[in-house]
């Protein structure tokens, strides 16, 4: 379970797909860290975020049969690996398709839904999932 303060600070990332860029080599990473992974030490001072538009290609993905009980009115559902068109590679789930309309390079962009419930009266969770773009 979530505590408030939290659930809060991963809003940023989760609901605006907000990450960071180094400045000293000028690579994107989602989610956000403190210290790039290539740089090292010469990125300390030098990071900064960035709001990433949401859209890219699918990158790879898999069709889930088998999973959590509390998904299991959605089975099978689709999961990929999307390439942004900044560049970091992010995981969600590509709802409002068959699998017949997924291909490796399919366009898609990120839309808010919800993502999860605690118990019956408990914070409903949203963030990202991914839809297929028509007509590219």
């Amino acid at each position: 379970m979530a505590t408030a303060p939290r659930f809060w600070r991963q809003n940023p990332s989760r609901y605006n797909m907000v990450g960071i860029r180094c400045n000293s080599c000028g690579r994107n990473f989602f989610p956000p860290r403190a210290i790039c992974p290539v740089c090292h030490r010469k990125s300390v001072g030098k990071m900064e975020p960035v709001k990433f538009k949401g859209e890219g290609k699918i990158y790879s993905f898999t069709e889930v049969h088998e999973g959590l009980d509390e998904k299991a009115s959605m089975r099978p559902y689709w999961v990929a690996m999307v390439e942004l068109d900044e560049g970091p590679k992010v995981t969600g789930q590509v709802i409002d398709c068959d699998a017949c309309d997924l291909e490796i390079g399919t366009r898609v962009r990120a839309v808010l839904r919800k993502l999860s419930e605690e118990g019956p009266a408990g914070v409903i969770h949203y963030g990202y999932k991914f839809v297929p773009v028509k007509g590219k």
